[in-house]
């Protein structure tokens, strides 16, 4: 995509400039599980001007190159989110628990609010690490049995858009204990008085939001579609 314009949708623009990511986020428009919405449709909901953020964004660093995973196949996507989205997760939610849990303690009297950070972000490690897990062991298994069939291959559960459509309601619950992170900590904005404790863990829930927005953006926007076409391949031939 050469040139953005309002009816390019939000996952077009970050699969072409991985780059604007952020600058969509920092509008509050939604490119991950709201990624087929076009820029007008996503813009006019947020009560922004279209036209004036297409402007912003094509102004914003757009020249790079597409990133490799832009171009990825189903198989190479599946091992790229498991090697890089995934490993972070995995790596990042026992650092961060923590983090709150020291930050809590020490904090917690003059901060009530750490304790909501806390057990809204027990939550979504609570989803996550099971979702991770069932992709891991259940769905990407499937997925790349899939990429080397000849013919359909029998699943257990029947077509594989039945475990995509659990797995991208599981993403929708996932975006909003996000937003909800986000509203609590006011944008990561560590208080004055805090500690380093505090600013690790706060800069590490605004790294740990960034990267799963873009780890959703790749399995709903890339990686189903792409199963989903070549399921309804594999089955009419």
């Amino acid at each position: 995509m050469a040139v953005i314009d309002s009816h390019s949708t939000l996952a077009e623009v970050v699969t072409a400039h991985p780059v604007l990511a952020r600058e969509l986020e920092r509008r509050g428009l939604d490119y991950c599980c709201g990624g087929t919405r076009t820029i007008a449709e996503a813009c006019t909901a947020n009560g922004l001007d279209p036209t004036i953020v297409v402007a912003e964004l094509s102004a914003t660093g757009i020249d790079e190159k597409p990133a490799a995973w832009a171009a990825m196949g189903p198989t190479e996507l599946v091992d790229h989110l498991e090697a890089t989205h995934h490993r972070h997760l995995w790596d990042e939610l026992p650092r961060l628990a923590g983090l709150l849990d020291k930050i809590t303690a020490v904090h917690g009297r003059r901060h009530p609010e750490v304790d909501d950070v806390r057990r809204v972000f027990e939550e979504l490690r609570a989803d996550l690490e099971p979702h991770m897990l069932r992709e891991e062991r259940v769905l990407f298994p499937m997925i790349r049995e899939l990429l080397v069939a000849e013919t359909m291959p029998t699943f257990h559960c029947g077509s594989l858009a039945n475990p995509i459509s659990v797995m991208l309601a599981e993403h929708d619950r996932v975006g909003e204990l996000l937003a909800r992170l986000r509203d609590l900590t006011d944008g990561y904005q560590t208080p004055p008085e805090g500690c380093a404790s505090y600013q690790a863990c706060y800069q590490g829930l605004a790294e740990l939001e960034a990267d799963t927005h873009l780890h959703v953006h790749k399995e709903n926007n890339l990686l189903f579609p792409a199963v989903v076409r070549l399921e309804a391949a594999l089955r009419a031939a």
